[in-house]
């Protein structure tokens, strides 16, 4: 029988997971990586929708896992349980009844179908933590509708503000809504556990994709409120700093980023404008003739290559960097000392090579155990049942 990972600072607190797709399993990433027992409930048939999403697959026949699946699934133990049959879902209730945290993605009024409602949960283990994801929120007209990532990013404006300088609108190329869902369903687990110690008293967490593209407009957002401006596609510039963006050196691309008036006197002599140009002394007037200022920089930018301009720019104390491919990103000496690659031998596909946590701990390194395979841990799971006798959290 196999043990949960062990270290981390939520190691004991053990999660019900029965999320599917990227919002909630980037949550249960989080808190499986922190130490979490997370056990995750899938379909006996075919498990997370997302083991079926490619190719790109690993592996042959029925060996074979979809790169998706694994790249949020690690730290996890999966059990097959089909919410239909009374026998598992009262499996499913002994879990819960010996869980801190519940975490479901289910459309609005599933998890009362089954008799698993926020209410019902909450009143026989008090001290319960739920979390549930919705695409649009759990209440008001659109409450019922599913919450695909692309259709949030652009229902919640996203789109609108990413993309060439006036437009098409354009998504995010990873599943934006979904991640920033996952970590503010993260994040509120958190702070709930963390009042629990206080109170004794568990609670039920709510975010969504739609709340997650409304808390990340930021200044964005308070253009349109406080301002009245709609912003547009900005391409690779700052839409309010100038010179600030991605731009054509003699090799490739370079993002730059004078986002100072200090920086600015430094910077502009090395691409031969003179910083006291009354066209670009300060930085609004930069932003005002933005198009101006990029082709005055430009034959000085193009003379050089990326390597050069980046030790220029880095000697002048002016921040910059190469604008990379993946598989530039995932050879550099910087990544790998940062541990931002997690590698883990899974017991049909061999070694993996995994995109890592952003989050280190002070406490050390932690056992990592690889994405599961479906029902992997079923049996030991329901050992584990059999001899508890814990009532729960």
């Amino acid at each position: 029988m196999s043990t949960p990972a062990t270290g981390g600072p939520l190691e004991g607190i053990r999660v019900i997971d029965l999320s599917r797709a990227m919002a909630g399993p980037y949550a249960t990433l989080m808190l499986a990586d922190a130490g979490a027992d997370v056990v995750k409930v899938e379909r006996p048939d075919k498990g997370d929708d997302t083991r079926s999403w490619g190719p790109p697959f690993v592996g042959d026949g029925d060996e074979r896992e979809s790169v998706y699946f694994l790249s949020v699934n690690r730290n996890k133990r999966s059990v097959t349980l089909d919410l239909k049959d009374e026998g598992d879902l009262g499996v499913l209730r002994q879990l819960i009844a010996g869980a801190d945290v519940v975490v479901e993605n289910f459309r609005p009024g599933v998890m009362d179908r089954l008799g698993l409602g926020e209410d019902e949960l909450l009143a026989t283990h008090p001290r319960l933590v739920g979390l549930s994801i919705t695409g649009f929120g759990s209440s008001g007209p659109d409450g019922s509708r599913p919450g695909f990532d692309q259709i949030v990013q652009g229902e919640g404006g996203l789109m609108s503000l990413t993309g060439p300088v006036g437009g098409p609108p354009t998504k995010v190329g990873v599943p934006i809504a979904d991640i920033l869902a996952g970590m503010f369903g993260a994040f509120g687990v958190l702070a709930a556990l963390q009042e629990r110690e206080r109170t004794d008293r568990g609670q039920w967490v709510r975010t969504s994709l739609l709340g997650g593209m409304i808390a990340i407009h930021t200044f964005q957002g308070t253009r349109w409120l406080l301002a009245g401006e709609v912003p547009e596609p900005d391409g690779n510039r700052h839409p309010l700093i100038a010179p600030y963006g991605a731009f054509e050196v003699a090799d490739g691309q370079v993002n730059i980023a004078v986002g100072s008036q200090s920086l600015w006197r430094r910077f502009a002599p090395l691409v031969e404008v003179d910083p006291d140009d009354e066209r670009f002394a300060t930085n609004g007037d930069r932003v005002e003739r933005v198009d101006e200022l990029e082709r005055a920089m430009a034959p000085a930018l193009e003379r050089e290559d990326a390597d050069t301009w980046i030790e220029r720019l880095a000697e002048a104390g002016v921040p910059a960097g190469k604008v990379r491919s993946l598989d530039e990103v995932y050879d550099l000496p910087q990544v790998a000392q940062q541990g931002l690659i997690h590698s883990v031998a899974h017991p049909t596909l061999g070694d993996l090579r995994l995109p890592g946590s952003a989050v280190t701990f002070g406490a050390g390194d932690r056992e990592l155990r690889p994405p599961p395979r479906l029902g992997e841990h079923s049996d030991e799971l329901r050992a584990e049942l059999r001899e508890s006798g814990d009532p729960g959290p």
